[in-house]
């Protein structure tokens, strides 16, 4: 949605997307808004407890059916496991993806991996899709008079026409875009010591999976290791996804920074922020 201050402003009923990478600010703004009558919808969440709720259990029973004492207890039915998801804690979600590298090591084989990816992307567009049920559900429902989205940072990657235009037509997109280069680093170096669920796009893993066997003379992704790669690999998906969150934001939304962002207290300033972004750029 494209909007004029004036218009902004005499929209009652508010929904917003917010772009960017992990650790920009998307979760901080939509815990913010909790508190001030709006809904916050974290795709993540939803992809946990919904879209990969099923296939998270069973890989925790199937490495729990590997210990003699709970596998007993496991077939007796006499205990029972579930996903304990939070919105500011995927733990579960971030084990099921897994880091590509040596099973040894705590890695997944390259197969399973791809295989894990592709349902991880399967559940953020079934999770993006479900955004206009949530829309209505939040305020006929639980009462909320407006809506924030807080995606995963690999929307962008999804190469899915079907969610940007159903992002476009029901909510307002505001990207956080990294401008500082020392903001940059400590971004990524706090993705790098506190991990998120991370989506590669196949042809993107594929290069740079080509580039480190390469430059570590090593033969197989079973050789790597999985922290290491994860490591080495981020900064390059960092910056690869930077003209793609630009190639959605100029012609469909709007764009503040990093910056900017930290300085929002409370809503009064989030919707101050809002009409900047649109002042900047216009309708």
């Amino acid at each position: 949605m494209k909007f004029s201050i004036d218009e902004f402003r005499a929209w009652n009923n508010k929904k917003v997307t917010l772009l960017g990478m992990s650790g920009v600010g998307k979760t901080y703004l939509s815990t913010l808004l909790c508190g001030h009558n709006w809904f916050h919808y974290s795709g993540d969440y939803r992809i946990g407890t919904r879209y990969l709720d099923e296939p998270i259990l069973d890989l925790i029973k199937q490495q729990a059916m590997q210990i003699p004492f709970l596998r007993d207890l496991l077939r007796r039915d006499w205990i029972y496991i579930r996903n304990n998801i939070r919105v500011n804690d995927l733990g579960p979600v971030l084990s099921f993806v897994g880091k590509l590298g040596d099973p040894e090591r705590g890695g997944v084989a390259l197969e399973e991996f791809s295989q894990r990816q592709a349902a991880y992307r399967d559940a953020e567009i079934a999770a993006m899709h479900d955004i206009p049920r949530f829309i209505h559900k939040s305020k006929e429902i639980y009462g909320y008079r407006h809506f924030v989205n807080d995606v995963g940072g690999s929307l962008c990657e999804l190469d899915e026409p079907s969610v940007i235009d159903l992002l476009v037509e029901h909510t307002l997109i505001l990207y956080i875009q990294v401008t500082d280069s020392e903001e940059e680093q400590k971004l990524i170096a706090r993705a790098q010591s506190d991990p998120k669920p991370l989506y590669y796009r196949p042809a993107f893993l594929k290069e740079q999976l080509e580039i480190y066997l390469q430059e570590k003379d090593l033969g197989y992704a079973a050789e790597m290791d999985p922290d290491e790669f994860t490591r080495w690999v981020f900064p390059r998906l960092f910056h690869s996804r930077i003209p793609r969150y630009e190639a959605i934001a100029k012609p469909y939304g709007y764009t503040v920074t990093s910056q900017e962002v930290t300085q929002v207290r409370d809503e009064a300033d989030f919707l101050e922020l809002l009409e900047m972004a649109i002042g900047r750029t216009g309708p």
